[in-house]
């Protein structure tokens, strides 16, 4: 009886033990901390005046030309003081296109879009700071534990960006620099509603993800991100036309030349459009999205050797 009772003593200590090492290693995992180190690339476009499909100008995808599609890559740093959520630093370069060629006329609104025959390409430059947050880690065993898992995220965030539009001189052929031309005659007494936009705005970004481990130290993900601008002059398109006259005014004769060429192309597809005839839509700022595989590198984890705190199995 004695012997069986040690032995009783004995497993209640060894649970007892045991339970403590879990819990603090459950402690742990709630209070560790990772960085992580990555590159990124995929294709990008953008969400604008120019092109788009038949009918009324939409939103998002349903809008999209994916012949504009361009490319936009980086790098980040990422923090995550537990596994479930993270705050990434990410700084991207790529370029943003549109055309209003690649419209398929079908006898409807984008008829006016059509005609209107503008193109634009932007490289940008951006830096974003953005939130991750991985839901499923609520319901893995050992969340530190993360070779081999996969990971579903959502990410959503601010960020800065430095864009300059251009597009083709129907004459030359060669891209051309819009914003010092005004052509929708900004900055001009004539137009005081319309100010000189800057080449420097901020966006808004909402997006989803999923990321694979392919061992502890090394993940794969593919991400779709979607940018929420506040500027409507991505592609230099946003009111209305306004007249030759306006050019020649505070402009060389050359530059004046050149800014006419640019601001109405209309007259190379159906009869031109004329001073305040629409040009654009100011209610509807320009987006853009990017969907990315990104290779990240985890750096290192803060806190106890974990491969020491591991609830045991098995007696």
């Amino acid at each position: 009886m004695k012997q069986f009772l040690h032995s009783v003593r004995r497993c209640s200590l060894l649970l007892l033990v045991s339970a403590g090492s879990c819990i603090s290693s459950f402690a742990q995992t709630e209070s560790s901390s990772v960085w992580e180190a990555g590159i990124s690339l995929g294709p990008t476009n953008l969400l604008s005046d120019l092109g788009g499909n038949a009918g009324r100008g939409t939103k998002f995808i349903k809008d999209n030309n994916f012949p504009s599609t361009k490319f936009i890559f980086g790098a980040y740093l990422a923090y995550q003081p537990n596994e479930w959520l993270g705050f990434r630093l990410a700084l991207n370069r790529g370029t943003l296109a549109g055309d209003d060629a690649l419209i398929k006329g079908k006898g409807g609104l984008e008829e006016a879009r059509k005609n209107r025959n503008s193109d634009v390409r932007s490289r940008i430059t951006e830096g974003l700071l953005l939130a991750e947050v991985y839901p499923t880690v609520f319901l893995e065993g050992d969340p530190t534990d993360v070779a081999r898992r996969l990971r579903p995220y959502v990410v959503g965030g601010i960020g800065i960006f430095h864009f300059n539009p251009q597009g083709t001189d129907p004459l030359t052929k060669e891209w051309v620099d819009l914003k010092p031309l005004r052509t929708e005659g900004q900055g001009t007494p004539e137009y005081p509603g319309r100010k000189e936009y800057k080449l420097t705005a901020f966006n808004y970004s909402l997006g989803a993800g999923v990321k694979y481990f392919l061992s502890e130290s090394v993940n794969l993900s593919m991400e779709l991100l979607h940018r929420t601008t506040n500027t409507d002059y991505i592609d230099d398109v946003s009111t209305t036309y306004v007249p030759n006259g306006i050019f020649y005014k505070y402009m060389s004769n050359s530059q004046a030349d050149l800014a006419i060429r640019m601001a109405n192309k209309s007259g190379t597809v159906t009869a031109p459009y004329v001073e305040g005839n629409k040009r654009g839509t100011s209610t509807n700022n320009d987006a853009y999205f990017s969907l990315n595989i990104k290779l990240g590198f985890r750096l290192g984890r803060g806190g106890s050797d974990y491969s020491s705190t591991r609830c045991p199995v098995r007696f």
